[in-house]
């Protein structure tokens, strides 16, 4: 890939970013997103007895499974089994995208429904089945107005964020054929009686997993919506898709996540649904699967694992440090250009997808550490994205100009002459053209900086010319 290309995409991003800081809509929004997620998310963490000291335990959790993973998933796959589930292994997206598709072909299989799951987001699943023929249908009501609208969800846990309510009746209205009045309520009832009408002719159900159990063959799906359940029992088959780094070891881990989860992602105390689902229907039982399959996707994960970026793997997808961020607050989830947006997506998607491609997401973040603060399991996101930084490096996906000047500044710091002249020449020269202390016009790469913030003028004198003043007057 050409450093033309690396370029191309650097406008792109910024280009996209002017957009959103640019829309009302958007605007309007992402407040609304400060004002509920994020202050929901610190109410709820200040109001836990003991929250640091249990997010540390679930970070640890983490860590332990994360160490052995190998014997856990393989503890898993027998539990599974056991439980009369069918267990498949996908190297990639493509694999896992044609073992669904295997699936249901097979059985004869044409309508299928989704529960939310940003893993098939990940491996672009829909695409791949309708491209086969089949008919999908996201079930949550957030997805369900993304896929009406053509778009990727730009937020890990509301996934329409973006969109204010007066746009969503808009879109539901004209491409459902309705005239339901601007009211979350009644459009809710329209998506309702829309999404049970497709329930009732589905013949797969397509879910992710926020855990999977080793001790019990089990996986977890938690949700404050009752499709995900319908997703999970009402058709024949039940495929999930689940990356491999979601492994819990024991059944007891589990309550610790639910109590951080839920806090960390809306601010709640535990989510409305928490599904615990260990194969398929039994004999006696009146509802659920006649089969259950379990798809582990690795899709780069061990490769991650066996790097110092392994930590990135400790993410439950709760969104917090998305809501807290406030590079994410005024862009919204689109501009980042991936499936995986804000602190924590800036540091997966370059890892799943490329860093060169991607070189924009990591610099998107002013390391100001609030969502390191915010994450329930306390990834140390800055530290992450600084490294994702470095690593940019060894791709050189910035263009020839700004590597020339990274190049330049390198020397000079390498050389105290020619460093020694530069501060002469700054604070003697150039910080007579500041007014106040700011220049509010600049030149050439700098320009853009000050069309929108003013930038600092050095000092007019340095600290060494300050040092051998004090030095002399003792």
């Amino acid at each position: 890939m050409t450093s033309r290309f690396a370029v191309a995409e650097h406008y792109e991003f910024q280009e996209a970013s002017l957009q959103a800081l640019g829309s009302p809509n958007l605007q309007l929004a992402l407040s609304r997103l400060g004002e509920t997620l994020a202050a929901g998310n610190r109410r709820a963490f200040d109001e836990l007895p003991g929250s640091s000291l249990l997010r540390e335990r679930a970070r640890q959790i983490k860590e332990e499974a994360l160490s052995s993973l190998d014997e856990h998933l393989a503890t898993l796959e027998s539990n599974v089994q056991k439980n009369g589930g069918v267990v498949h292994w996908a190297g990639d997206g493509k694999e896992a995208c044609d073992i669904v598709a295997k699936i249901a072909a097979e059985r004869g299989i044409r309508r299928i429904v989704k529960s939310k799951s940003m893993v098939t987001e990940e491996i672009h699943l829909n695409r791949h089945l309708e491209a086969h023929g089949y008919e999908v249908t996201e079930t949550d009501f957030g997805e369900y107005i993304i896929q009406l609208a053509g778009e990727r969800p730009s937020h890990i846990v509301a996934p329409v964020v973006h969109k204010t309510i007066e746009e969503v009746a808009e879109l539901m209205n004209r491409k459902l054929d309705s005239d339901t009045a601007v009211d979350a309520k009644a459009l809710a009832g329209l998506a309702r009686k829309t999404l049970r009408a497709r329930f009732e002719v589905s013949e797969m159900g397509i879910s992710g997993a926020n855990f999977a159990i080793a001790e019990t063959g089990s996986i977890t799906i938690i949700s404050n919506e009752g499709n995900a359940r319908l997703t999970t029992t009402v058709p024949r088959i039940h495929v999930a898709v689940v990356g491999i780094e979601k492994v819990l070891p024991r059944l007891s881990d589990l309550p610790i996540f639910l109590k951080i989860l839920a806090r960390g992602a809306t601010g709640q105390k535990i989510s409305v649904y928490t599904s615990l689902i260990s194969g398929p229907r039994r004999e006696g039982e009146g509802d659920g699967p006649e089969e259950f399959h379990l798809i582990l996707l690795d899709n780069g994960r061990s490769r991650i694992l066996a790097s110092d970026m392994r930590e990135s793997l400790f993410c439950i997808r709760c969104g917090a440090c998305l809501n807290i961020c406030p590079v994410y607050r005024k862009i919204g989830g689109h501009a980042y250009g991936g499936i995986y947006s804000g602190p924590i997506g800036a540091v997966l998607t370059p890892l799943y997808d490329g860093l060169k491609p991607n070189y924009h997401q990591p610099q998107a973040s002013s390391l100001c550490g609030a969502c390191q603060a915010a994450c329930p399991v306390k990834i140390r996101i800055p530290e992450l994205l600084v490294k994702n930084r470095a690593a940019l490096q060894n791709v050189q996906a910035s263009s020839p100009i700004e590597r020339r000047i990274y190049s330049l500044w390198s020397r000079l710091l390498a050389s105290p002459r020619l460093y020694r002249s530069l501060v002469w020449f700054s604070t003697r020269i150039v910080s007579r053209f500041a007014r106040n202390g700011w220049f509010r016009n600049m030149p050439g790469p700098v320009k853009g900086w000050t069309s929108i913030r003013d930038f600092p003028a050095p000092a007019s004198r340095s600290f060494r010319d300050r040092w051998d003043e004090i030095r002399k007057h003792g």
